[in-house]
């Protein structure tokens, strides 16, 4: 297996809305090509692809990753053409470099990172572990606000309008199911067992499974230590979006090999109304892309995998 496939494979464990994984990867030669799958495109909650290009940005950021801990530089464009706009980025060898700790240490966190929608513990997150996630955000080319405690009860309001908007919409709760309802042998989806029962939260999050049973129950600590934070970019355009979503998989891999968990909430920023909120959090300065969770977690089992696609049916090798 060359590289680029070992790149491209990786990048599988991308986060994506509704796990519904929205990429493809062509590998000719030493060029690996990132394509937009449309048709995995979210109706209800991501009528302006938003989050896909998120998402997209995401596995892309998982393959240069891989590609950093083997040893191997890389020079990446992104929408390299404008007559092709499926096409968002084309990453092409260019040699070998000294794979560092943090490549490793980086790369060792893609298999074990999962959204964890449990409740956290007590223990706050460090300023300091903050500042550092702060700093990798601002590399990747997006930017990355703390939410003050003054500020949490305006973004659960804004957590908890958009939930309920999203419930009272028919549409919503037929893609929601389709969604989370998927033959095992998709390789996507939310598999209910995944799920989280609602319970008292400082700020709630998305219930995969309404009016059933959900896989976990949400536990008893109540996020009391944990941070949230807005990750946000200047504009809505693709290549914005995309260096969001690189810059949403370094803050995930650096928290979860740092020893946090982690989940997304990103209904905040499905819905109008309460998108405005979040952008008020941020004192309008930029486009909100997403909220994240962070805490800690005692020592228990992590949540049940969620599937991901045979990489046969996104992967194609031009020979």
């Amino acid at each position: 297996m060359t590289a680029l496939e070992e790149a491209a494979r990786a990048a599988q464990h991308a986060p994506s809305v509704f796990n519904t994984q929205p990429w493809s990867w062509r590998i000719t030669g030493d060029t690996m090509s990132l394509f937009a799958d449309s048709s995995r495109r979210l109706t209800t909650v991501d009528k302006e692809g938003r989050l896909l290009y998120l998402s997209c940005g995401a596995a892309l950021h998982h393959a240069r990753v891989a590609l950093a801990a083997s040893g191997h530089a890389a020079a990446v464009s992104l929408l390299p053409d404008p007559a092709e706009p499926a096409l968002l980025a084309t990453v092409r060898l260019t040699g070998t470099a000294e794979a560092t700790e943090a490549d490793r240490s980086l790369f060792s966190a893609i298999t074990r990172r999962h959204s964890d929608r449990r409740s956290f513990g007590d223990r706050p997150v460090p300023e300091d572990e903050l500042t550092v996630l702060r700093r990798l955000v601002e590399e990747a080319g997006a930017y990355l606000h703390v939410v003050r405690p003054e500020q949490v009860t305006d973004l659960a309001i804004s957590a908890e309008v958009a939930g309920n908007a999203e419930r009272d919409d028919p549409a919503y709760r037929e893609e929601l199911d389709r969604w989370t309802n998927r033959p095992d042998f998709t390789g996507d989806g939310v598999p209910p067992a995944t799920g989280v029962s609602p319970g008292l939260r400082r700020v709630p999050v998305r219930d995969f499974t309404p009016g059933s049973p959900s896989g976990m129950p949400p536990g008893d600590l109540h996020d009391k230590g944990t941070a949230y934070v807005v990750l946000f970019g200047r504009t809505e355009e693709p290549a914005d979006l995309l260096r969001g979503g690189e810059a949403l998989s370094a803050l995930l891999l650096r928290a979860t090999a740092d020893g946090l968990s982690s989940s997304l909430i990103s209904d905040a920023i499905e819905v109008e109304w309460p998108r405005h909120l979040i952008r008020g959090l941020i004192a309008g300065i930029g486009e909100p892309y997403l909220v994240v969770r962070l805490g800690y977690l005692p020592d228990v089992p992590p949540p049940p995998p969620t599937p991901r696609r045979d990489p046969r049916d996104v992967i194609t090798i031009v020979e």
